[in-house]
């Protein structure tokens, strides 16, 4: 076996992809910035250096170990190294350390503690160097400012997401790392799944925190305040006071928020079940019918926008149940403040979710009446854990309480809905109920493995072969719908979530450096699960006393009304790069660099929408193109070969009156004497 020497001791190694990870095999824990396991290696921060002697300083990630290489780890070399890479990152970084929202968790103020980084010797930013901060959206805030060009946020985006929303750009000391053209997160097709959150080790993206809302609410009389709390957050929340990741604390939790000022504490796995009965109902339509399949699950946000965004062809096959979040928000204010006698826009309803996405969702104009949204905020389980310390509470001693009933109650189908697979295997476990009578003798997923992305099975229910797909990470799930339309996949039901793991990796959750705290999260959903008396959502009682008191039954009138909804399109740019078609006139507008920054695309949505407000859209071939070898004058468009340079979205009607509405008007009056004129 090949063998290393690292600080003097023989380690043997295997198949580890770099000398960081023999380091880490021998038990020596290697300062990181750039380096994520499931992510390529970079090499961009420089701290994770070891001393190879005469062959100098290496990045131990993105070297491989070899057969009798002798390293030290922390020789006085390495520790100039690392000092000076942490200088110069500091040099260019925002130091308000003390209201940065990373602040005690941020590895680079870790790192410069560690190694005693007592002054910065190089540029220290000024007011008129910040740049400015990204928070024009509902659930992350981008910082530039804060940003040390790590890479994490672009692997993970590009590797893991498929969705290429950030990167570099620049060059040199004006390298920047953010969405194409200066665009803020709003402006691009960001699904806010916050991955790019979870590996960033500054504060340079961060989740945008609701806690201060919610207090606010708690203290204000006139509000009645009720709280949600989604399966991952109970085996995710003690990580932050000390507990193993995986150890379930929803007593603890309902504790905490009822000594915090919470007049209810629901489950969020109530309207899993809920959802379960919907779903399953919905999913076997389909299937008696032959319609719409696959089906793939709504659950997730973030890959709702994702289909509304990149696969609008595939939104009929959507599962129309809203999430469970949303099921719970709905069925709060439409029955819980009726039989509270409350005012809707009075009860407060709070999410506590693992997910980023989910502030976006609840922010959505199809659940809200008027002004009043059937889910008012949503906090992340780090939010609810800085919460918790704010109010000075002993978390790891509080009593286990229950939830309040009736909304509190759940069964092993509804918690596993925080774990990648656990949304198909619930809902096959009442699919299966529903059409033979009997009960699904065997599990249909065990826990995944960490890092795994795509599973399949397929389970026979009376007769039939029902093919089923989970995915985790919407890269895995491009690559799996490709195989769908291709038409090689023949599923009947697909579930998605766009997190790796699942819910259990959301953005709102512990920092994790690896895999095995999610899988260990995974595995404690399990160990919940095959503890419930009950472990299919039909077997809730108090669901059932849902239906009975105002649904009636799954998929109702009633039902539909509460507790489903559709999506629509998204996609910036339908059909394509050409806007619209036709035989008589051509205006190309240029949307190279340089004229993109000025505002082309712009341009080119305000005369496509002239040409349509004028029935002209079929008789104009508006098309992208690029560059005219002016860019010092652009944006630039050209009608019919004529160029027409500075064409910013202010002059875009002026030029459509100018250069494009005569071309029309003088063919109609040419065209008006003409008996039976066909040049329309």
């Amino acid at each position: 076996m090949p063998r290393m020497i690292i600080d003097g001791r023989p380690v043997d190694f295997t198949d580890e992809p770099n000398i960081l990870e023999v380091a880490r095999k021998a038990g020596i824990t290697l300062p990181t910035l750039c380096y994520q396991a499931h992510l390529s290696p970079f090499g961009a921060c420089r701290m994770c250096v070891v001393d190879a002697g005469k062959r100098g300083v290496l990045t131990s990630c993105t070297t491989p170990p070899e057969d009798g290489l002798s390293i030290e780890t922390n020789s006085e070399r390495v520790r100039r190294v690392r000092k000076m890479a942490l200088e110069l990152l500091l040099a260019a970084h925002d130091r308000n350390c003390l209201t940065c929202g990373k602040s005690g968790s941020c590895k680079l103020q870790d790192y410069s503690e560690r190694y005693g980084v007592d002054q910065v010797r190089f540029f220290n930013p000024t007011d008129e160097d910040r740049k400015p901060i990204d928070d024009g959206n509902p659930a992350l805030v981008r910082d530039p400012n804060k940003c040390i060009l790590c890479g994490n946020c672009v692997r993970m985006c590009n590797e893991h997401q498929g969705m290429h929303i950030l990167d570099f750009s620049w060059r040199g000391s004006q390298v920047e790392v953010g969405p194409a053209f200066g665009k803020q997160l709003d402006e691009v097709d960001c699904i806010y799944c916050g991955q790019c959150a979870t590996v960033c080790p500054t504060g340079a993206i961060m989740v945008r925190s609701e806690a201060d809302v919610v207090t606010r609410a708690l203290q204000d009389p006139r509000k009645t305040v009720v709280f949600q709390i989604a399966p991952a957050v109970r085996v995710g929340l003690g990580e932050l006071f000390g507990l193993d990741a995986g150890v379930n604390v929803e007593g603890k939790i309902a504790t905490a928020l009822r000594r915090m000022g919470a007049e209810r504490v629901f489950d969020t796995n109530f309207a899993a079940d809920l959802t379960i009965m919907e779903e399953a109902t919905e999913f076997l339509r389909r299937l008696q019918d032959g319609e719409r399949l696959p089906i793939f699950t709504s659950c997730c946000p973030a890959w709702v926008k994702t289909a509304e965004q990149s696969y609008p062809e595939l939104l009929p096959n959507l599962s129309s149940c809203r999430s469970p979040q949303q099921m719970f928000g709905s069925v709060m204010k439409k029955y819980f403040a009726e039989e509270e006698g409350t005012d809707p826009a009075d009860l407060y309803v709070v999410s506590v979710m693992p997910c980023a996405a989910k502030k976006f969702e609840a922010r959505r104009p199809e659940f809200r009446h008027g002004e009043v949204r059937d889910v008012d905020a949503v906090i992340t389980t780090q939010e609810l854990a800085r919460m918790i310390r704010a109010y000075g509470l002993d978390f790891k001693e509080l009593p286990d309480e229950a939830f309040d009933q009736p909304y509190g109650e759940y069964t092993g189908a509804a918690v596993i809905f925080g774990a990648t697979g656990g949304v198909a295997e619930a809902a096959l476990r009442t699919a299966y109920k529903k059409l033979t009578g009997e009960e699904l003798a065997r599990d249909i997923w065990q826990t995944a493995a960490p890092g795994e992305t795509t599973r399949e099975a397929v389970v026979e229910i009376a007769g039939t072969e029902v093919r089923i797909a989970i995915v985790n990470s919407l890269g895995a799930a491009a690559e799996l719908i490709e195989k769908v339309n291709a038409g090689g996949k023949p599923y009947h039901l697909v579930e998605v979530m766009a997190c790796p793991g699942g819910c259990v990796g959301g953005a709102g959750q512990p920092p994790h450096d690896t895999l095995v705290r999610r899988a260990q999260r995974a595995r404690g959903l399990a160990s919940i699960d095959k503890d419930c008396k009950f472990r299919q959502s039909h077997a809730n009682a108090a669901v059932q006393e849902l239906y009975a008191r105002h649904l009636a039954e799954p998929n109702s009138h009633a039902a539909h009304e509460a507790l489903h909804t559709e999506y629509s399109s998204r996609r910036r740019i339908e059909g394509g790069i050409t806007l619209a078609e036709g035989n008589r006139l051509t205006v190309e507008v240029c949307v190279g660099t340089c004229c993109f920054q000025q505002g082309a695309y712009d341009t080119m949505r305000k005369l496509g929408k002239l040409l349509r407000d004028h029935e002209l859209d079929g008789d104009v071939e508006l098309r992208a193109t690029f560059c005219f070898e002016q860019c010092g004058q652009g944006p630039n468009i050209a009608v019919n070969g004529e160029i027409i340079d500075n064409a910013v979205p202010d002059r875009a009607e002026e030029i459509f009156r100018k250069e494009i509405l005569p071309v029309f008007e003088e063919k109609s009056e040419g065209c008006a004497s003409c008996a039976g004129c066909t040049c329309k």
